[in-house]
Order: structure tokens, then C-alpha cells, then sequence
């Protein structure tokens, strides 16, 4: 099945997305890479499929069709925190990984994670939360996030209120690709 941009703007807009964390100055021509997220489990994120909690648990492959010479952050986030009609805390960041290339992906270089892996896990009943992924464009020569930067804590608190765009601003990042999914708090 040939990649359909167009089908990733409006999952976004249907989901709201856009504008909630993305620009409403994205258009399809902004997203270039194909982003397939699968867990282990044999879920797959699907430009707003709901999937349960315990499907999503572990850490999942990533895989996208990565240009020769390029390399790629991956960052996960939970726009909805702590719900959807109160983020407080938006975006809530789960995962923070550079350093990707076409011979390095997600499933091979946990020892790049900024932020580690941390699963969903909405409180219970808050509602819908919409897990998103976004694959950016590094600059030539690949990024280093300093330490002491945000990315770097991995405390509850610590991952609160981040903002991707303004991530992938301060570092020179391009977005090229996206998905998520969605999770019915218990």
C-alpha cells in the first residue's frame, strides 16, 4: 500500500492534533517518512487506532524507511495529560531517542535513549489519551542533547509539559513523520 500524506493530515486534524500540539501550518507535503510503530504484543499504531494498555507496555519496534547519510529523532508523547479536557500537564513526554539511522533503528540502540522508555499509563477514568509519535530530521552531523537538558529526567514530574515543536526548534529538527494511537483509560 503506497504511503498516503494526505491520510496523516487529516488523521491528525480528525484527532485534533493539530493544533493541539502540532502547527495548523503543517500540510501533507510536510511528511516524507512512513512511521510504523508495532509492540510486541502484535498491536500496531495506526493514525488513531485504539489499542488497551496492556498491549502497549513494552518497548515497541519502530521501523521507517530511512534515507542513507540522514539520522532521525524519535520522540513519544501524551498530549492528554493528566486528561484530554484538562491537560495541565500536555504534552507528557514518554520517549526520547536520537541518533537513528537507516543501520540504526529504535530496536537496536536503547543505550541512545534521552528519555527512556515509559508506557502509557492514564489514570483511571481519564478518558481518551492520544499516544503520538513523531520521527524528525536531524541536521547533518546529527544532534547531542546536553546533559542537564529537560530530556533528560525520567522522573514523573520531570516529563511533564514538554513541548516537541519547541524541542524540535531549539535543535534544528524537522518533522517528517507521525502516528499514534489511541487509549481508553480503565
Amino acid at each position: 500500500m503506497a504511503f498516503d500524506a494526505s491520510s496523516v493530515i487529516s488523521s491528525l486534524q480528525r484527532e485534533q492534533l493539530i493544533p493541539d500540539i502540532l502547527p495548523a501550518t503543517l500540510t501533507a507535503a510536510d511528511f516524507t517518512v512512513p512511521l510504523s510503530i508495532s509492540f510486541p504484543t502484535g498491536a500496531e499504531a495506526k493514525l488513531g487506532n485504539e489499542l488497551k494498555v496492556p498491549a502497549t507496555q513494552d518497548r515497541p519496534t519502530v521501523a521507517f524507511a530511512a534515507e542513507d547519510g540522514k539520522t532521525y529523532t524519535l520522540a513519544m508523547l501524551d498530549p492528554d495529560a493528566p486528561t484530554r479536557d484538562g491537560p495541565i500537564y500536555r504534552s507528557f513526554r514518554h520517549w526520547v531517542l536520537p541518533g537513528l539511522s537507516a543501520t540504526k533503528q529504535a530496536k537496536d540502540v536503547v543505550e541512545q535513549d534521552v528519555s527512556p522508555w515509559r508506557p502509557p499509563g492514564p489514570r483511571p477514568a481519564s478518558g481518551v489519551h492520544r499516544y503520538t509519535f513523531l520521527l524528525f530530521e536531524e541536521p547533518q552531523g546529527g544532534i547531542v542533547v546536553p546533559q542537564g537538558a529537560a530530556e533528560w529526567g525520567s522522573q514523573l514530574e520531570e516529563r511533564r509539559s514538554w513541548d516537541a515543536v519547541k524541542f524540535g526548534e531549539q535543535f534544528g529538527l524537522k518533522l517528517v513523520g507521525v502516528n499514534f494511537f489511541l487509549v481508553r483509560a480503565e
